[in-house]
């Protein structure tokens, strides 16, 4: 079994489509370990996305991700973080493959209703950054 992070971003939350997204999870066959809603900081979003710190892009994907709720879940299944990455769509809404989440549900590249890891080593690290026990 195998381990992401999944976060349902602030644009999803506000459009009340929380359920929407745990549902899909389960019905794609994900356990959900661990889940809590909370509100990032300015800093708190920064230290999650230092990696980006020097990408154009940084202030406004920081500013978006500590500007309402969102909600943190661990995600347990085989190939998790495959699956989660193909439930979710790529990046860009536009591009994203009709039937995943973010073709559903996102606006743009960074309001794209979801966020999943992308490797096992930045899994480990995304969980251990919002669920530190």
């Amino acid at each position: 079994m195998e381990k992401t992070l999944a976060i349902i971003k602030p644009d999803a939350v506000k459009k009340k489509l929380t359920g929407t997204i745990i549902k899909r999870i389960e019905e794609e066959g994900f356990d959900i370990i661990e889940l809590k809603m909370t509100r990032l900081n300015k800093e708190e979003a920064e230290g999650f996305y230092a990696v980006h710190k020097d990408k154009p892009f940084f202030n406004s994907l920081t500013d978006f991700m500590s500007s309402g709720k969102i909600v943190l879940m661990v995600l347990e299944r085989e190939n998790a973080i495959e699956k989660w990455r193909q439930v979710m769509g790529v990046t860009d809404p536009a591009l994203a493959e009709p039937g995943t989440l973010r073709h559903k549900h996102g606006f743009s590249i960074e309001r794209n209703a979801t966020h999943g890891s992308d490797a096992p080593e930045t899994a480990e690290w995304e969980i251990k950054y919002f669920f530190p026990q």
